[in-house]
C-alpha cells in the first residue's frame, strides 16, 4: 500500500502561513495525511516546522516543495511595476526596483530532507531533476508529483515518483503548472482524473473544489485513491489563515484565476485588485510575487478585502469551522454515506 492512512484525505500544503504544524497533526490524528508547506520558507524554517509536527504526531507526514524555474525577463516585470506605482503611493509602500533570482532555498531544502527524511515529499510547479529524485528515493522518502495535465503526468511517471496529485481547475491557490508561462487547463477534475489515468498507472490523489462528502465520494468513484483538501480547512481552528481571509470565504461570492498577485495563475476570491490588474501581470514567477509583496502586506494589515490575495477554491462557501480533526471525520462520514 502506497499510502498508510486510515482515512484517504490529505491536508493540502498551503504556502504563506495557512498550513500549520497543528493543522497537519490534527488531520493526521483523524487518520488522514498532513502536508507542511515549505514554499516561501527557508530550509531552517522548514526544519523547525517539521520538528514541531513531530512533537504533535507520530504518524507519517509530508513536506511540499516549490520547484524553481528559470528567471523571467525583467522588462515585463518593470512595466507591471510602473502600473502598480499608484497603488503603492496610495498605500504608502515602496515596490522593489530590482528583484534578485530566487530558487526558494531549493538546494538547502533538499539537503535538509536527505539528512532528516520525512515520509513524503511532494513537488509543485515542476519536477526535480532525475538525480535529485533518485537521491530523495534513496533516502526512503516517497514522492508525489502535482500535475495539471496528462503531459505533466507522463513526465512525473517517467521520473519514477510514487503517486500523483491531480489538480483540477477548481482548486484554490496556485495552479501547479510545470512552467509559469503555461495557461492551465480547464478540464474539470473528474474528467482530468480520467485523462491522467489513461497515461499513468500511479495512484492518484484528487485535488480541487472538494468541499463536502459528495464531492470526495465522486472523486474516489472516479478512480482517485484519496482526496486533497485545502480551502476546506481554512476556517478550522488550526488553520493559519487570517481573520479577514476567513471572513472573506463566506462574504465574497466569486473566485477567479489571476496572475495579478504573483505572476502565476492562482484561484482566489475576485476583488477590485484582480479586476484592475488581471491581464496586465506578466507570466513572471516569483518576480511578481516579490513585486506585489508590499502591497499585499499593506492590504492584509488593513484587512482590506478589496486588495488582499484571498486564495480560495470554488467550494469556498463550504469551508467549515471547528477542529480540523472533527472536520476531517465529518467529511469522511459524509463521503462514506455517498459512496
Amino acid at each position: 500500500m502506497v499510502f498508510d492512512w486510515a482515512v484517504p484525505l490529505v491536508a493540502a500544503p498551503m504556502a504563506g502561513g495557512a498550513s500549520t504544524p497543528e493543522l497537519v497533526a490534527a488531520v493526521n490524528g483523524a487518520g488522514g495525511l498532513g502536508f507542511l508547506a515549505a514554499g516561501y520558507r527557508s530550509a531552517g524554517a522548514m526544519g523547525r516546522q517539521v520538528a514541531r509536527v513531530r512533537e504533535l504526531t507520530d504518524r507519517p507526514i509530508g513536506v511540499n516543495l516549490f520547484v524553481p524555474g528559470p528567471p523571467a525577463a525583467p522588462g515585463a516585470v518593470a512595466a507591471y511595476r510602473e502600473r502598480l506605482l499608484p497603488e503603492a503611493l496610495r498605500r504608502g509602500v515602496e515596490l522593489p526596483a530590482a528583484i534578485p533570482p530566487d530558487r526558494d532555498d531549493w538546494d538547502a531544502k533538499l539537503d535538509a530532507l536527505l539528512h532528516d527524511p520525512v515520509d513524503w515529499a511532494s513537488y509543485t510547479f515542476g519536477l526535480p531533476e532525475p538525480a535529485e529524485a533518485a537521491a530523495v528515493r534513496a533516502a526512503g522518502i516517497r514522492q508525489l508529483g502535482t500535475v495539471t495535465s496528462p503531459e505533466e503526468a507522463r513526465a512525473a511517471t517517467a521520473l519514477g515518483l510514487d503517486a500523483l496529485v491531480v489538480q483540477g481547475p477548481e482548486a484554490g491557490g496556485h495552479r501547479a503548472t510545470h512552467r509559469a508561462e503555461d495557461e492551465p487547463g480547464t478540464l474539470p477534475l473528474l474528467e482530468l482524473l480520467a485523462a491522467v489515468r489513461e497515461v499513468s498507472p500511479l495512484p492518484l490523489v484528487a485535488a480541487g473544489g472538494l468541499g463536502d462528502g459528495a464531492a470526495i465520494a465522486a472523486a474516489l468513484a472516479a478512480g482517485a485513491a484519496g482526496a486533497q483538501l485545502g480551502t476546506a480547512y481554512l476556517r478550522t481552528d488550526e488553520s493559519g489563515a487570517s481573520a479577514a481571509h476567513r471572513r472573506a470565504l463566506v462574504e465574497l461570492d466569486a473566485t477567479t484565476v489571476t496572475r495579478a498577485f504573483t505572476g502565476r495563475p492562482a484561484r482566489g476570491l475576485r476583488n477590485a485588485f484582480t479586476e484592475r490588474h488581471e491581464g496586465h501581470a506578466p507570466a513572471a514567477y516569483p518576480e511578481v510575487h516579490h513585486l506585489t509583496q508590499p502591497l499585499r502586506a499593506a492590504a492584509s494589515r488593513a484587512e482590506d478585502l478589496t486588495a488582499m490575495h484571498l486564495w480560495a477554491g470554488t467550494a469556498h462557501r463550504e469551508a467549515r469551522e471547528g477542529r480540523a480533526a472533527d472536520v476531517t471525520r465529518e467529511l469522511w462520514r459524509e463521503a462514506l454515506r455517498r459512496g
